[in-house]
């Protein structure tokens, strides 16, 4: 029975899982594998483990062998190759003056091209600078503009968590993240506080919005009255993980009740109608 492995493309990267196939692989080795951007080599970061239930149900692909002595010689040759470039455009931005921000220099392992990621606020007049690097390293470059979300996943970094950035650790994709979700999560609106590295939305506000939503359906609203045994009161605080509500009373004062034991719902008085004026 084949195996999973999870592999590495550059240190502290992201883990990939990979299909082993017929190879009996351990942690530390290197590999080589085939990916949507071509040839890549990879180090096994994760000891191979069998597929359970709740495992990755997508067809992983497969490992295509070991890399050989060559073949790592050629990926130190790429690393060093990028360490250069990426020295040689950031001195050349500055002397142009381009109003962008360098972040990453990848080289294809086949070596058919350089890719150079960079950030900007708009629309950038690179051409000078391609003729410059094409000159220098004499291969294709290919410039790409990234948004800042995407540059703290290729960067990475400790959130505010303590933990590695989930964008450069295991998510696949970003979903869309809203001030809404952290007004229905009863966070706080600090900017500080609800942003990740990049300076936008935290991605984790989205893990639990689903939940709150469900939960929140069988809630009375804030400021709904409700009855309950100790009379008609009026719901001023909702803690949905606890599926409690702060009430207050007709005397003033508050206390914590649990959703189950409201008796029943104050019907809602209908504000009177404003009648139109005929001219």
């Amino acid at each position: 029975m084949n195996k999973i492995v999870g592999i590495q493309f550059k240190n502290n990267g992201k883990v990939y899982d990979f299909d082993s196939g017929h190879f009996v692989l351990k942690k530390g080795d290197k590999v080589v594998v085939v990916t949507e951007e071509g040839p890549a080599v990879g180090c096994i970061c994760t000891e191979p483990q069998n597929r359970t239930a709740e495992g990755p149900k997508r067809s992983l692909k497969k490992i295509f062998r070991l890399a050989t002595k060559k073949e790592l010689e050629r990926y130190d040759r790429n690393c060093a190759l990028e360490e250069s470039v990426y020295k040689y455009c950031l001195a050349k931005i500055k002397g142009r003056s381009i109003p962008m921000c360098l972040v990453s220099v990848e080289r294809r392992f086949d070596g058919s091209k350089i890719m150079v990621y960079f950030t900007a606020d708009g629309r950038v007049d690179f051409r000078e600078l391609v003729k410059d690097l094409v000159q220098k390293f004499r291969t294709r470059i290919e410039m790409r503009q990234i948004g800042i979300r995407h540059q703290a996943k290729m960067v990475g970094g400790l959130g505010t968590c303590g933990r590695a950035l989930c964008c450069s650790s295991f998510l696949n994709s970003f979903a869309p993240v809203t001030i809404k979700m952290a007004k229905e999560q009863n966070l706080s609106l600090n900017p500080t506080k609800i942003s990740g590295m990049c300076g936008r939305l935290m991605c984790c506000l989205t893990y639990e919005h689903k939940y709150y939503e469900q939960i929140k359906k069988g809630l009375p609203k804030v400021g709904r009255k409700v009855r309950t045994k100790d009379g008609e009161v009026r719901v001023i605080r909702q803690n949905v993980l606890k599926e409690t509500l702060t009430v207050i009373l007709k005397s003033g004062d508050e206390i914590e009740i649990k959703a189950q034991d409201i008796l029943s719902y104050v019907p809602q008085e209908n504000p009177p109608k404003k009648k139109s004026k005929r001219r």
